[in-house]
């Protein structure tokens, strides 16, 4: 959940739903800020990856593997979820 004091997230309640839907904090942050800027709009391109909890174990260990997250072998998944959006 986004931080109250946080300055740098202008609309955490979009920030909140992109983070339970598994974006990264920054995307999440980008896409939120976006939103709340008239001058910008996000695309709606994008975002029709199921959430982690949805995918396998497997799946989320091939997808650390990509980004090369340390330590993933031994991870069960909820482990690899959180690194992978941490």
């Amino acid at each position: 959940m986004a931080s109250k004091n946080s300055s740098s997230i202008k609309n955490e309640d979009t920030y909140d739903a992109l983070r339970d839907k598994g974006y990264s904090k920054e995307k999440s942050a980008r896409i939120a800020n976006a939103q709340a800027n008239d001058h910008q709009a996000p695309s709606r391109k994008g975002g029709k990856a199921a959430p982690y909890e949805a995918w396998t174990r497997d799946a989320l260990y091939e997808r650390a593997q990509e980004l090369d997250i340390s330590g993933r072998s031994s991870m069960n998944k909820s482990d690899l979820i959180e690194a992978l959006r941490g």
